[in-house]
């Protein structure tokens, strides 16, 4: 047998695995009154063959909001009076962001990987708009990621992935009351010897239901007639207040 036929035969042992990955719930509705809520990212390590996978892997999910452009702005107090300063414009900042993994990040993958597959906030691709100064770069996103870590929109766990037998994970992501409607990415990485050796993804969608659906689909379809509609309603609101405490 040529040898170039004999590798795939010696070597078929080393394929890499599949990932089969599910979420608790695909839909999330924002009603009146939402808390907040979890979703659990679970699922299992396979062979291609359906086996039980015969090492251990280390697993990493992310869960990630729709992408938005963002305009951050630095004040200075100058004679004081707090004023805007220097400013930049991010093009690709997710609206949300959580990350749970098995180990620390920068124990499984190096640098590289990370950036590539934005496995932490360190490595979120912002995407600034124009020629920006490395430095200054940082300091805006660091500005940006301990804003939204405050309002629980971005968050990382180590250790927060749980694997059992070599074969089922299962991770627990939270999301805030204050959680952005749209369509978000789940994904899996199995990874092993700092090489992502399989991945998978789903959709999980945040929307709006009830009064507040109405609302947003309303003042989306039509923008104009809505601002209007708020004008009216807060001069109607004053002038109601204005007439109640005249008579008091």
């Amino acid at each position: 047998m040529p040898l170039a036929l004999l590798l795939p035969v010696l070597l078929g042992g080393a394929r890499d695995p599949i990932l089969v990955t599910e979420v608790s719930q695909h839909e999330v509705d924002l009603q009146q009154g939402f808390t907040g809520t979890e979703l659990l990212l679970f699922g299992a390590i396979l062979t291609p063959e359906g086996a039980r996978a015969a090492q251990d892997y280390d697993i990493v999910v992310t869960l990630k909001g729709p992408t938005q452009s963002v305009i951050l702005r630095e004040k200075q107090k100058m004679a004081g009076i707090w004023i805007n300063a220097a400013s930049i414009e991010l093009r690709s900042a997710p609206s949300y962001y959580a990350i749970a993994s098995t180990r620390p990040i920068a124990d499984i993958v190096d640098d590289k990987t990370a950036a590539i597959y934005e496995l932490g906030l360190k490595w979120l691709q912002l995407s600034p708009i124009g020629a920006i100064d490395p430095e200054e770069q940082a300091r805006f996103a660091a500005g940006l990621v301990a804003r939204n870590e405050a309002n629980g929109l971005y968050r990382e766990e180590e250790g927060g992935v749980k694997v059992n037998e070599q074969v089922l994970y299962q991770a627990r992501i939270g999301l805030p009351s204050s959680v952005p409607i749209g369509t978000y990415t789940a994904e899996t990485f199995a990874i092993s010897k700092g090489r992502v050796v399989a991945s998978a993804s789903s959709t999980v969608e945040v929307r709006k239901q009830g009064m507040e659906r109405a609302i947003a689909h309303f003042s989306d379809d039509y923008g104009l007639l809505y601002g209007l509609l708020a004008v009216a309603v807060s001069v109607a609101m004053g002038w109601l207040a204005g007439r109640l405490f005249a008579r008091d």
